[in-house]
């Protein structure tokens, strides 16, 4: 154990020991870079975990994204108080691990998709790759070439997509023109079009037209340090998305791929520039195409290098596939239970990627960990993984409840956000710009129309007159000859 306490400042202080613990367990701050993992079954204290680990960047000056699915977190925007019910309970454990328990707030800014629990959160059409959207929509390997097509129709044509709205007029436009984009790209059914629009409808009747439009995220409102140096925690307010996972999993997907995309090469900076938790983490790899899991792993392997950190919050190790799990090098794991021999097996391959410690069986301190408790390892300064620990999580310094309303009324009131992304704006794009395009090609085929009946109206009025004259002139002849 670390002689004299110890404060959340120290790197991350995770937990510590005690009698029958080890000692104190830190996560370094510039080996924090190469991802980690929260995992245990349901009520073993992973959101508390998550709440800490957020406590400790936000004081480090590294900025936070993370979701909240059970509305637990937002009591990070408020400090704990010694009338909270439990603070016997934090003042006793924090003077076992050694810690200086000090109640704090931290920067928070709420975001959602639905309703007023955050600022507006949104990404453009265009932004959202066709293999994301697919995803989204649940599409065949031929629906999702359709939408590749349309994707291709609006770069070429510079139609902007926006929202929906712009997505169902460009869709429609395919439909009308199937037969001249087959000659172009290959077979395009009417039938696949029609598939992709039912879907795009589902989409809109569960909300998820709110998740498209402007003004989009600008990515640098996620990376915020405050005037006294400590990291903006970004909270997605994420209960409702429960209902719809694969938007949810969606959208924090997109998110990665565009910190990804945007953010430059970094190298092995002191501290990450942000660190992204995945909460049910699971939701993202359920029913996904390779295609997609080969994204993830991309994604997971190389953002690292841009500066962003990435941990994944699951009950199971065993919800992530193996090539993501190996680059998770910071752990925290709660308890599992083995109930089934599926259950027992699943236990002894968890407890098989973590260094042994002699002084115990990983596998059965897995099982036997309370609330609040946990087996860690992380990076040591050679980035290489520390034997596995019996650890004793830290108390957290914010509130462990969630705010009422008028609070975070007024937490968004003061944020920066507020105005910024209130207030949806609807520029010209492909609707309309579509529309527009329809309107000239009608004028211009009633232009035509009138034109040719007025040709022909003209052409009538010329063989009328010839029959008279003609008709007039046999009959004058007719006269002559009797």
């Amino acid at each position: 154990m670390t002689k004299g306490p110890r404060t959340i400042t120290d790197n991350l202080f995770i937990g510590g020991g005690g009698a029958a613990y080890g000692d104190a367990q830190v996560m370094l701050l510039d080996k924090s870079n190469p991802h980690g993992l929260i995992a245990g079954a349901t009520g073993t204290g992973k959101t508390v975990t998550l709440q800490i680990m957020a406590e400790g960047f936000s004081t480090a000056g590294v900025p936070v994204f993370l979701s909240d699915v059970k509305g637990d977190l937002s009591g990070l925007a408020v400090a704990g108080s010694e009338g909270f019910k439990l603070h016997e309970a934090f003042t006793n454990r924090a003077k076992t691990i050694g810690l200086d328990l000090q109640y704090d707030s931290f920067p928070v800014t709420f975001w959602f998709f639905f309703g007023k629990q955050g600022h507006p959160i949104r990404a453009t059409v265009a932004e959202m790759s066709p293999l994301l959207l697919s995803r989204l929509l649940e599409l065949t390997d031929v629906q999702e070439g359709v939408l590749n097509l349309a994707f291709r129709v609006a770069d070429e044509e510079g139609l902007p997509l926006l929202d929906l709205r712009d997505l169902q007029a460009l869709l429609v436009w395919v439909g009308q023109h199937t037969a001249d984009l087959s000659l172009r790209y290959g077979n395009v059914a009417s039938s696949s079009v029609g598939a992709i629009q039912r879907q795009l409808l589902v989409l809109e009747n569960q909300g998820g037209a709110a998740l498209f439009g402007e003004p989009a995220l600008d990515l640098s409102d996620l990376m915020l340090v405050t005037p006294d140096r400590k990291g903006e925690i970004n909270i997605l307010a994420a209960d409702q998305l429960m209902g719809s996972p694969r938007l949810y999993a969606t959208f924090l997907l997109w998110l990665l791929s565009e910190l990804f995309e945007e953010l430059p090469e970094v190298g092995n900076p002191d501290k990450p520039k942000l660190v992204f938790f995945f909460d049910e983490a699971h939701l993202l790899f359920d029913g996904a195409p390779k295609a997609l899991v080969n994204k993830v792993e991309q994604v997971a392997r190389l953002i690292r290098s841009k500066g962003v950190g990435v941990y994944f919050v699951t009950q199971n190790p065993a919800d992530i596939p193996d090539d993501v799990l190996g680059q998770l090098g910071n752990r925290v794991q709660h308890a599992l239970r083995a109930f089934t021999a599926k259950d027992r097996k699943e236990l002894n391959t968890v407890s098989e990627t973590y260094r042994d410690n002699p002084d115990f069986n990983t596998a059965e301190a897995i099982q036997e960990v309370g609330t609040g408790e946990a087996v860690t390892s992380f990076l040591d300064k050679k980035v290489i993984p520390q034997i596995v620990q019996r650890t004793l999580i830290r108390p957290p310094s914010s509130q462990l409840s969630p705010i009422d309303g008028p609070t975070r009324k007024a937490i968004m009131a003061a944020s920066d956000m507020a105005g910024k992304y209130d207030i949806t704006l609807d520029r010209e794009s492909a609707a309309e710009m579509l529309a527009k395009r329809a309107d000239v090609a009608a004028k211009e085929a009633e232009a035509a129309e009138a034109a040719e009946e007025a040709a022909e109206e003209k052409e009538r009025a010329y063989k009328k007159a010839r029959r008279y004259d003609g008709g007039e002139t046999t009959s004058r002849r007719s006269s002559k000859g009797g």
